[in-house]
């Protein structure tokens, strides 16, 4: 899958386009004779063009296992914390509590997760995964590492330890 499908399939649907002969002309130059180097100079323009290319080859590679990369991340954090509550999710994953939802039924749904009374709060119910979850979920990881892996040779092991230090300063701030 293409870097600019996997945005396209990222993105909300927009309306039709007029097209003027400017956007014609526009869309008739070749990128790679595009001056983007002030673009490349901005933190959130090179984090999504990483993003993207390891985002394309997730979707790819996690089809087998019908995982999306929010499902992948929901599954992995539940494997990795027995008993986590859905509002522990929704603030480690910065999703909205509407949003994880449908993702929890989904799970539930295909066998992979269980909901069990949560030990000290009566309100909340602790997500666990189920045996074939973590079947499942222990294939999707070592084929998220191998992944991460492919799409990082570029780098050295220490450059790519500094780089995930440097993003998680960004976003953790």
């Amino acid at each position: 899958m293409s870097e600019t499908s996997v945005a396209n399939t990222l993105r909300r649907p927009r309306a039709a386009r007029q097209h003027s002969e400017a956007a014609a002309e526009s869309t008739s130059t070749h990128v790679g004779e595009l001056d983007t180097a002030y673009l490349e100079t901005l933190l959130g323009y090179n984090a999504r063009r990483a993003a993207l290319s390891v985002i394309a080859v997730f979707l790819q590679r996690m089809e087998p296992y019908g995982l999306r990369p929010v499902d992948f991340s929901v599954l992995t954090l539940i494997a990795h914390n027995p008993g986590i509550t859905s509002r522990q999710i929704c603030t480690a994953l910065d999703i909205l509590p509407p949003n994880l939802v449908g993702m929890i039924k989904s799970l539930d749904k295909r066998g992979l997760i269980e909901r069990r009374a949560h030990p000290t709060d009566r309100r909340a119910q602790g997500l666990h995964v189920s045996a074939a979850g973590k079947r499942l979920q222990r294939e999707a990881e070592t084929t998220a590492t191998q992944l991460e892996q492919d799409v990082s040779k570029a780098l050295t092991a220490d450059e790519l330890q500094t780089l995930n230090h440097l993003l998680r300063k960004v976003y953790q701030s």
